[in-house]
């Protein structure tokens, strides 16, 4: 079996589709009889291993993303590859080339949806770009052999549009890369932090959806006695102070140091599809302050955080001083204990693995052999 992966959404400092294919490609490698490759955009053609990379358009300002503006290429290069099944993370070029590929080689093709179109755009440009949007997706998705949905939320929403053939596919963890275990006494004291204060922790990009602006006013309703360490690239300079920034792309074992470190997440995302970085923080043995909104909803179970009003700083400072007023390290031993049962990657991927291989009308493989 020859699995093929095909997106833009692939950059040195994209998040969740990067991650989602990188311990994809890691778990199913260990599988016999299975080979992966990965198709991208890049500076050139190139191909290292099972890594390919096709030349694309550089987005100003896209931090780091290019944009396919051809189908043929990526068309060719999927037949080329000539894999058992393929699978589209995007809804623009490149799902059209790998459902124009997947006609050639007559294999099934699936479509991930991975962050919902109509809505983050309707955001911006108003309910009638929403509306044009929501056509668009239905077009396109309905010609999937299958249907990806990182939550149930966006899947009940693509069925109500009318498209069929629709599958929950939650996300995963590297429960030991993120592990309270990664927690360092020196952190605070390196990063400038008072170790009297109670540590609060965003990490991602600078986005509208991700509502920063929240997340600071949050902060001066708090006070002096929290402190907020915001990590990603983009992410503004003038802010209060009781806030520090790193401002760049962190790497995970960064990422994972700092979450362990710090004592709550705080999250005002709206449009989270998944909320990997819940996840993670979670799987640190960190309770989420987060947007009852979005995937949250459904990924921070009681018990494991806050969840209040989205878009209302006064009501997520509420949530944090509720959750500070409790037994806050037991919350967060809840929470790891959430992830390890629902989000490892090895379970992850198996279940999908089993949705492709009846996709493929292949053979189901020894659950033993995935496991390992």
């Amino acid at each position: 079996m020859h699995i093929a992966d095909v997106t833009m959404f692939h950059a040195p400092a994209s998040g969740g589709v990067r991650t989602y294919l990188q311990a994809k490609h890691r778990v199913l490698s260990r599988t016999p009889n299975l080979r992966t490759s990965l198709l991208v955009p890049g500076a050139e053609r190139d191909s290292l291993g099972d890594h390919h990379t096709l030349p694309a358009l550089h987005l100003p300002l896209g931090q780091g993303y290019r944009f396919p503006l051809r189908r043929r290429p990526w068309r060719d290069a999927l037949v080329d590859l000539s894999p058992t099944l393929i699978e589209a993370g995007d809804p623009y070029v490149t799902a059209w080339s790998a459902l124009e590929a997947g006609q050639r080689l007559g294999v099934p093709v699936v479509g991930f949806y991975h962050s919902d179109l109509p809505h983050l755009m309707g955001d911006r440009f108003g309910r009638h770009v929403r509306q044009r949007l929501i056509r668009y997706v239905v077009d396109l998705y309905q010609r999937f052999d299958s249907v990806l949905a990182p939550c149930h939320a966006m899947a009940n929403r693509l069925t109500e549009w009318g498209v069929p053939n629709v599958r929950v596919q939650s996300l995963g963890v590297d429960l030991e890369q993120f592990h309270p275990s990664r927690r360092d006494p020196g952190f605070r004291t390196a990063m400038g932090i008072p170790a009297d204060k109670k540590l609060l922790i965003f990490v991602g990009r600078f986005s509208r959806e991700k509502n920063i602006d929240v997340l600071l006013a949050t902060m001066r309703a708090l006070g002096s006695d929290y402190h907020l360490l915001l990590m990603g690239p983009g992410m503004p300079t003038q802010v209060p102070s009781n806030v520090t920034v790193v401002n760049r792309c962190c790497g995970s074992h960064e990422v994972a140091r700092a979450l362990a470190s710090s004592d709550a997440l705080l999250h005002a995302g709206t449009r989270e599809t998944f909320g990997l970085v819940a996840q993670e923080a979670m799987a640190s043995g960190l309770p989420v302050i987060g947007a009852r909104a979005g995937a949250l909803i459904e990924n921070v179970p009681l018990g494991a955080g806050v969840l209040c009003q989205p878009l209302d700083p006064d009501a997520m400072a509420d949530a944090c001083s509720a959750l500070f007023s409790n037994d806050i390290a037991a919350s967060g031993r809840y929470a790891r204990h959430f992830v390890e049962r629902q989000f490892s990657w090895d379970s992850v991927i198996g279940s999908l693995l089993t949705h492709y291989v009846d996709l493929c009308g292949l053979e189901q493989p020894d659950a033993r052999a995935v496991r390992r």
